[in-house]
């Protein structure tokens, strides 16, 4: 049941992603243009305490017009890998350096229509450094009770899929 690609051409673009049209063919031998989004993949962390607790990020999407929480997240840069990328981006949203970062789970968001991969890793430690560098981030950073995650989740304070599937898994792993 392979689809296969015979072309592909830009439609549109810029730095953080590609409107893409695709010659494609359905195994049935079927032939037509279908458009895709090729999105830079992302990074994430789920960084813990030993107290039972989760740094989140109290964040406007514009988009959506909507407050939730979030983990500190953001796109991998050119030569850089998921984990360098996560842990750079919990510094400069959060002012929290991690200790390791262990690959917690890798998710395909919209694999039908875009390419973009996350990757969500968990730390166990993290030292206060200072202040976030990226001012327009979010409006408060708070470390939460892991515990509250799943009646935050169901009054749709979590709603950002990377969010929702990193603070899943590590409910599940403990």
């Amino acid at each position: 049941m392979r689809w296969q690609i015979h072309g592909e051409t830009e439609a549109w673009g810029n730095p953080w992603l590609s409107v893409r049209r695709l010659d494609v063919e359905q195994p049935d031998g079927r032939r037509f243009d279908y458009h895709a989004v090729r999105l830079r993949h992302v990074a994430a962390a789920v960084v813990t305490d030993g107290e039972g607790r989760v740094l989140l990020m109290w964040r406007h999407r514009f988009l959506t017009d909507r407050w939730a929480w979030e983990l500190p997240m953001g796109l991998i840069e050119a030569g850089e890998t998921a984990a360098e990328a996560a842990a750079r981006e919990v510094e400069e949203e959060t002012g929290w350096r991690v200790g390791g970062l262990e690959e917690l789970v890798y998710s395909e968001p919209a694999a039908g229509i875009m390419d973009s991969e996350h990757h969500v890793f968990r730390a166990t430690s993290a030292v206060r450094i200072g202040e976030p560098t990226e001012l327009n981030e979010s409006d408060r950073i708070e470390w939460i009770p892991l515990s509250d995650v799943p009646a935050m989740i169901a009054r749709r304070e979590i709603v950002s899929g990377i969010t929702l599937v990193g603070l899943q898994q590590a409910l599940l792993q403990g």
